[in-house]
């Protein structure tokens, strides 16, 4: 997958967390990202961006929760998953570089419910859940508009938690998945094949953290 990897276990008052690191060689900045309710960091778009983005001149941190480590499969209410991420910051920081804060679906919300207090330099929001689905007035849009740092929302263009054309206008930039679902796979039928998504979101984040005035 890249860059060769290694992890490390961080006590935090939810529980341990582990960061598993893909270094870059002569990195100018942190991507950490963190997984959703519902799986870990083996998600497709998190490996993708693991692999591709440490050539760029980007050390990714792949971020398990403390209820991901410790095996269980209900992920706690998003406060305690606020606890989590803010207490393994000081690791994230450690190397001195500026750190982007990002995550996909309930990891992406806690990025940008905690960026502005935590100093992060950026957010990288991947399959922001703007509302349950079915639920469009059930809106978390106010924690997207709320990080106070560039942000940029990767979305599936067929995301029933949020497609790009129901988020409101606001300071972020948005790059769609044409076709893509909340865990950004394509049906057979899509216009583009599965690795072509994969590639339109590692182009993109590449593109905007290569842009970041950082």
């Amino acid at each position: 997958m890249g860059s060769v990897s290694d992890s490390e276990i961080v006590e935090t008052g939810a529980g341990a967390a582990r960061i598993t690191w893909r270094p870059a060689a002569k990195a100018r900045l942190v991507l950490a990202v963190s997984h959703g309710a519902g799986g870990g960091i083996e998600a497709r778009d998190l490996q993708a961006l693991a692999a591709a983005l440490p050539p760029l001149g980007v050390s990714v941190a792949l971020v398990e929760q403390p209820w991901r480590v410790a095996g269980k499969k209900v992920a706690p209410a998003p406060k305690t998953l606020d606890t989590g991420w803010r207490d393994l910051w000081p690791a994230l920081a450690a190397k001195g570089l500026p750190v982007v804060a990002g995550g996909r679906s309930a990891g992406a919300r806690v990025a940008c419910r905690t960026a502005a207090e935590l100093g992060a330099a950026a957010v990288l929001a991947l399959s922001f859940p703007l509302h349950p689905p079915g639920r469009p007035e059930k809106s978390r849009a106010a924690e997207l508009l709320g990080t106070g740092v560039p942000t940029l929302v990767v979305q599936g263009g067929n995301d029933p938690f949020g497609k790009p054309a129901e988020f409101p206008e606001g300071p972020y930039g948005m790059t769609e998945v044409p076709g893509a679902d909340h865990g950004f796979a394509v049906p057979k039928r899509a216009s583009l094949t599965q690795q072509d998504a994969l590639d339109v979101i590692t182009a993109a984040a590449g593109d905007w953290l290569g842009a970041l005035a950082v």
